[in-house]
């Protein structure tokens, strides 16, 4: 007797997760509209202003010494245990990997890639703009400054804009640009602002970064936000390629198996008509199902000796003998001559 199997809880989610659509077509696709383009346009304006003011050793640079002086981790230290911790969240390792698994999993219950490939894009995106910054402006560090009053710049350092401040807006401001609904947006907005304010000023408490790197950081990393409704073409021509490679791997592998040659001696089956397609099988019977066929080799009826019907010979065996007498008969006396 056969016992129904108890469903579990992860049986019921992925119960749950096969009955989601193919694409659900609540989630919208962010556009360039103008708004956006006004603040794309804003932004860049405000990050070459921000490199102006450090190449010319304005204020901007005076107050960077002015903080690095100040030695905020000296004046706090019972939060710098913590914020070596927080400051992760910034580092790209740790967050692409956090944030890759999330969208991994809601890419496969949404059934689309363009989660993966949007964080992909944006990552590409920040270590092509951000990396060529460093190292075109080649500024360094608090830690390594030579000259006090000095912006330190195209001295062969990588600090200039801040790579935590500028990773911590685009990966954790990609979950706000994926969000399906306008409500989850503005909190995942909110959310992604205040934890990339905290990493920045996190690197400025630690002594790691000018207060300049971290706010030319904030605006690397929103303008690459602002300009990924531009790869969206390209990413959606992406998945349709992915998609299109799965299909043509599964079709690869669900191809018919060969069909095995008879046995030697085996009938051929007949074809239908004029030999192309096989004719359908005759119906075998229930109980004769199970067996294997047998293939006989000589033609016509054959049995086993083991289903041969015996047969009895009649009479005796015993060879005949004339002074022999036979059962069942009395004996005669001999006359005595």
């Amino acid at each position: 007797m056969r016992t129904k199997r108890n469903l579990t809880r992860l049986d019921r989610v992925f119960a749950r997760l096969d009955r989601e659509p193919e694409r659900p077509a609540h989630i919208d696709v962010p556009k360039m509209s103008r708004h956006r383009v006004v603040l794309l346009c804003a932004s860049l304006a405000v990050y070459l202003a921000i490199v102006w003011a450090v190449v010319i050793t304005s204020w901007l640079v005076r107050l960077d010494w002015q903080v690095m002086f100040f030695r905020p981790y000296q004046q706090w230290p019972e939060i710098h245990a913590f914020l070596d911790y927080y400051v992760v969240l910034g580092q790209r390792g740790p967050t692409a990997v956090m944030v890759a698994s999330w969208l991994g999993w809601r890419s496969w219950r949404q059934h689309t890639l363009r989660p993966l490939l949007t964080l992909g894009a944006s990552l590409l995106l920040l270590n092509i703009t951000v990396g060529a910054a460093k190292l075109g402006m080649g500024r360094l560090g608090p830690h390594y400054a030579t000259t006090i009053g000095a912006n330190e710049m195209g001295l062969g350092g990588d600090i200039f804009p801040s790579g935590h401040t500028a990773n911590a807006v685009v990966t954790w401001g990609i979950l706000a640009y994926l969000a399906s609904t306008p409500r989850a947006r503005r909190w995942l907005s909110a959310i992604s602002a205040v934890t990339s304010l905290g990493v920045g000023l996190t690197t400025v408490y630690l002594g790691t970064h000018w207060l300049s790197d971290v706010v030319l950081g904030w605006i690397a990393g929103l303008l690459i936000l602002l300009a990924l409704p531009w790869c969206e073409p390209l990413i959606a021509r992406a998945e349709d390629a992915l998609f299109d490679l799965r299909d043509r791997w599964r079709a690869r592998r669900g191809a018919p198996a060969p069909v095995p040659a008879p046995p030697v001696g085996a009938p051929v089956p007949v074809t239908a008509r004029g030999g192309d397609e096989p004719a359908a099988p005759e119906p075998v019977p229930a109980s004769h199902s199970a067996r294997a066929p047998a293939y006989h080799l000589a033609p016509g009826p054959h049995t086993t000796r083991s289903e041969r019907t015996p047969v009895t010979p009649v009479g005796s065996r015993r060879p005949p003998h004339p002074e022999r007498v036979t059962r069942g008969t009395a004996a005669r006396p001999v006359a005595g001559g």
